[in-house]
């Protein structure tokens, strides 16, 4: 008799990540077979030959003998004192260095500081599209995730009005991912200003990724969100992942502002998860002061002639030239968000699409269903590549969606 299976927590029914799902693994198996794949699933700059700067490798390794030991739970004091410095200098109300957290990559402090804040059917307001792991955080910690929408007939930016009326009497926070992930859209101050009027109308607490703060083009508006809220508790996430190229440092930080008799409560509680888990790992906290405080390394590769903007440009020019294709421009971050019109492939479908363009011309995206958005059109593409390979991209995008064309039915075509 075979011994039975062993089941997975109920937790995970409706948790998706696939960026790194069901497509990755057959562009793996390709791969496996001997074909090349261009995988534009991921905003992993060091796989598309780009480095941290010198100066925090430089960092890293003169502290190494420093970091056999644990640190403290919430991060080495040096570092966080250079947060909470920017944070300050941003306008943001944190009351000092114990409001700052350094984890393992933004990704585990997003999980734990929903693991603090949630109870059982609790409510968090997540943008359509989101960035996945923010509903799966929600879901795991026995919260519910509800969406509202950042459509591209709006330039991919929310509607204050529409979040407002999400709100209910289990709503405890509000997320914004902003500079957005996967849109590029980077939300005005008037806009945030009103973000933060329905959070304080409905006493909820914000969170603001900003991981992608850096990374904006033609001059795009960044207002840290922390810096309208106010006394209002808000919790903004930062990192060296992306403006500093490090996915692999695994570095990220949040810190938590607002009136220090409503967030006190809520700070002991993130310290206790954050000493449960020990601490981050040290040898690379050791970079984020040089990071902060050193030379700016990512405004020549934003600015007109740098190599993400000229990725940027010859994305958009890609989707301008296609007969199936619209995209709002991004104007910050990592991706653009193309979507294919309704009038062309009426039928369109984006986990189909995808496949066939893995399966046919070797080139990994995401669909835009991925990212918890409803009947999705869309998909991501990363802007890393070098702007030459985007362009045959976009002729391999092409081809596959002129077959889907050829394709549909007479009935269908107009």
């Amino acid at each position: 008799m075979r011994p039975p299976a062993v089941h997975p927590s109920l937790h995970l029914a409706d948790v998706r990540y696939e960026i790194r799902g069901t497509l990755a693994r057959r562009a793996r198996a390709l791969e496996a077979a001997g074909h090349a794949v261009l995988k534009l699933n991921i905003g992993n700059p060091g796989r598309f030959g780009f480095r941290a700067p010198a100066h925090l490798e430089a960092a890293i390794t003169a502290h190494l003998a420093d970091s056999d030991a644990y640190c403290h739970e919430q991060g080495l004091e040096s570092a966080r004192e250079a947060i909470l410095a920017v944070q300050r200098s941003r306008g943001a109300a944190v009351p000092g260095i114990e409001h700052v957290f350094i984890g393992n990559g933004v990704s585990e402090l997003i999980d734990l500081s929903l693991r603090a804040l949630l109870n059982p059917g609790d409510e968090v307001l997540l943008p359509a599209p989101d960035y996945p792991l923010w509903s799966a955080a929600t879901i795991l910690n026995d919260g519910t995730p509800r969406y509202y929408a950042c459509p591209a007939s709006r330039a991919h930016l929310p509607d204050p009005d529409e979040i407002a009326a999400l709100c209910g009497p289990r709503t405890r926070a509000i997320v914004l991912i902003h500079p957005n992930n996967p849109t590029g859209a980077c939300y005005p101050r008037e806009l945030l200003e009103r973000i933060v009027a329905v959070a304080a109308r409905h006493d909820l607490l914000l969170l603001s990724d900003e991981i992608y703060d850096g990374i904006r083009y033609d001059g795009a508006p960044y207002t840290p969100l922390a810096s309208v809220a106010g006394e209002l508790p808000c919790i903004a996430f930062g990192g060296l992942s992306k403006v500093h190229r490090a996915c692999g440092f695994r570095i990220g930080w949040a810190t938590l502002s607002g009136a220090g008799e409503r967030v006190d409560a809520y700070r002991d509680a993130m310290q206790l998860l954050a000493a449960l888990r020990l601490c981050a790992n040290v040898p690379a906290q050791w970079a984020i002061e040089p990071a902060l405080t050193g030379p700016d390394s990512i405004a020549a590769l934003t600015a007109s002639g740098g190599r993400l903007y000229e990725a940027r440009r010859a994305v958009v020019e890609g989707a301008a030239r296609s007969r199936f294709l619209e995209c709002v421009t991004p104007r910050g971050a990592l991706y653009a968000f193309p979507s294919v019109r309704a009038d062309v492939l009426p039928d369109f479908d984006d986990n189909a699409f995808a496949l066939r363009l893995l399966e046919e011309e070797h080139a990994l995206v995401v669909p835009g269903s991925s990212f918890n958005l409803k009947d999705s059109r869309h998909f991501r593409i990363t802007l890393l590549p070098e702007p030459a390979q985007l362009a045959d991209v976009f002729a391999r995008i092409e081809r596959v969606l002129a077959r889907m064309e050829e394709e549909q039915p007479a009935s269908k075509v107009a």
